[in-house]
């Protein structure tokens, strides 16, 4: 069987967060993908499908790895979306400049809604989100997670105050 042609890990930075959005390894690709989130620097990894790889090779590289599954082409509960956004606000006020990985099967569906939910949370316009993500990864989202993140009400939950006390409100760089 030929290996399947995996898309290559993407960046997505947004004022101080920054994503590595991945496909799902599995044991043949684990050092592959442990070498990818130590060149990037990732301390955390989110899996948000089902497990395909011992986590405890991760760990063992210092890379925590949390599971919170979602099926497949759906939104993510609300509890994954309030430990995904309180996760990112520790993770991105104590560790500036730190990479957080996500990752699904594919890294097209469930992996691309949680990142847009961080964007839009950090004051990105839902449609922006949608479009920036989309040019960094082709195919992402399905029309039921497009009126998801449509539906969307942001309640800047991620908008970060720089070391003066001010609302960090720079633009896309």
């Amino acid at each position: 069987m030929a290996p399947l042609n995996r898309p290559a890990p993407v960046e997505v930075t947004y004022r101080n967060m920054r994503f590595l959005i991945t496909h799902n390894p599995t044991s043949a690709t684990l050092n592959k993908f442990i070498e990818d989130l130590k060149k990037y620097g990732v301390t955390t990894t989110v899996r948000i499908c089902e497990a395909t790889y011992d986590t405890a090779l991760v760990e063992k590289e210092g890379i925590q790895v949390l599971d919170w599954p979602f099926d497949d082409g759906s939104s993510p509960f609300n509890q994954i979306v309030g430990d995904s956004l309180s996760l990112l606000n520790i993770k991105f006020r104590e560790e500036p400049g730190c990479w957080i990985a996500v990752h699904c099967v594919a890294g097209l569906g469930r992996t691309p809604v949680l990142v847009a939910l961080a964007l839009i949370e950090g004051g990105m316009k839902n449609k922006d989100a949608v479009q920036f993500i989309r040019q960094k990864r082709r195919g992402a989202f399905n029309s039921k997670q497009l009126l998801y993140l449509e539906k969307h009400r942001s309640k800047m939950r991620l908008r970060f105050k720089d070391s003066s006390g001010h609302r960090n409100n720079c633009c896309i760089q």
